[in-house]
């Protein structure tokens, strides 16, 4: 029985941001089949020598510090012609141990998670090849490029169509491709030609046993108002875009209706632009807490007004395991199998947010009744081990019992 080698563009834990949470999940249903090699990138230093109970158990792993600077991955990339995405994250370490682990052992099935990690595959390998893409990632340059103008604009058209270049040519070799959401993944299979037999969604899961609101108790809330709730990492852009919005375009809205009302944005690593919200139409910007799911039970309602996303949302998910009314933009609701004004409610645009949130915050028991009906559909329907029921089929994997034979 061979064994699976593990490429990921970060340290696969702890699960506590979006890319994080779907790759550690994967490593883990991994785990159940196969010895596991692992090569991935840290941010920084306390990332690269964080403490997990998985390491131990792998048969081997490889963790990089990732210290270039974006200037660098830039002009490295201009000199070269391939995609930032690509300069960013090369790494002769993780190119030696790539080679060193098909010499040593029998891989027969490697595992990439993100694109940037495609890099790495050796062009001789002829094992399995299952591509985690989670979304399309050159699908989003492109938007970033249609909003922008200027020389970004220019940087962004750039890497939305070398990488879209890059990810077709990485389909075509791959076994399977996959994709975070169905939607994302029939934009692949329009781009690069191949059909349903070799590009696949597999959703995002929700660990039913944290997200569960009987297990934490609620932040002790400042004032009487009610409380809407943001969560993410907020350098990411469109996380940043998105509560910059809200906070200037749709809580005065709110605060007409509900004077008292007030915005929390929850996450690490606030940039200086989501920082200058704190103060501005009753916004608070938290930044990085111990524990979100005591953010979560202390709201009201959660919002997710992202204006570009792709895939599924697991902000929005786990404000719905939690029993939460969730306004959500279209955007950011894409890929849930859930019914608007059932489950969640989905916005058009910022007025409509501010329609949808200023009537749950006049209903209470229309707001609970929706987080209820959400918390019911996430524990049917999303649950870990559902949505990577095929991981073992698509990887080629046998029975999980024949491991502790080859042990």
């Amino acid at each position: 029985m061979g064994e699976i080698l593990l490429l990921t563009h970060r340290v696969p834990w702890p699960p506590n941001r979006g890319d994080k949470i779907r790759s550690h999940h994967i490593l883990r249903k991994l785990m159940e089949y196969r010895k596991v090699h692992l090569a991935c990138f840290a941010d920084d230093e306390a990332e690269a020598n964080e403490d997990s109970d998985i390491k131990p158990s792998l048969a081997s792993v490889q963790i990089v510090r990732r210290k270039k600077s974006n200037w660098r991955a830039g002009i490295e990339a201009l000199a070269s012609g391939r995609p930032v995405s690509l300069t960013s994250f090369e790494s002769a370490e993780i190119r030696n141990y790539v080679q060193a682990t098909l010499m040593a052992r029998s891989i027969d099935c490697i595992f990439v998670f993100s694109g940037q990690m495609a890099q790495f595959i050796p062009a001789d390998f002829t094992g399995r090849l299952v591509m985690d893409f989670a979304d399309v990632d050159s699908a989003k340059f492109e938007s970033y490029a249609n909003e922008g103008s200027g020389p970004m604009a220019w940087v962004n058209r750039r890497e939305g169509m070398m990488l879209r270049a890059f990810e077709k040519q990485v389909g075509l070799i791959a076994d399977h491709s996959l994709f975070a959401s169905e939607a994302e993944a029939s934009l692949f299979r329009q781009r690069s030609g191949l059909d349903d037999r070799k590009v696949r969604a597999v959703g995002n899961g929700i660990d039913l046993n944290f997200y569960d609101s009987e297990k934490v108790d609620a932040i002790s809330r400042a004032g009487e108002g009610p409380v809407i709730i943001f969560t993410g990492q907020m350098d990411y852009r469109p996380n940043a875009e998105a509560v910059i919005s809200f906070a200037t375009d749709v809580m005065p809205q709110i605060l007409q209706q509900h004077p008292d009302a007030q915005f929390s944005i929850v996450g690490r690593a606030p940039t200086a632009e989501v920082s200058r919200l704190d103060g501005l139409n009753r916004t608070t910007v938290v930044g990085a807490v111990a524990d979100i799911r005591c953010w979560l039970k202390a709201a009201d309602i959660v919002v997710a007004p992202l204006r570009i996303a792709r895939g599924i949302q697991n902000k929005v998910l786990e404000a719905m395991a939690m029993g939460k009314p969730v306004v959500a933009s279209a955007a950011a609701a894409q890929g849930i199998e859930a019914i608007d004004g059932e489950h969640f409610c989905v916005a058009d645009d910022p007025q409509h947010e501010a329609q949808l949130i200023c009537g749950l915050l006049s209903d209470p028991k229309k707001a609970k009744a929706l987080g209820d009906r959400a918390s019911a559909l996430i524990r049917s329907a999303y649950s870990w081990e559902m949505q990577l029921a095929d991981l073992a089929e698509l990887c080629g994997t046998a029975d999980p019992e024949l491991i502790e034979a080859a042990e």
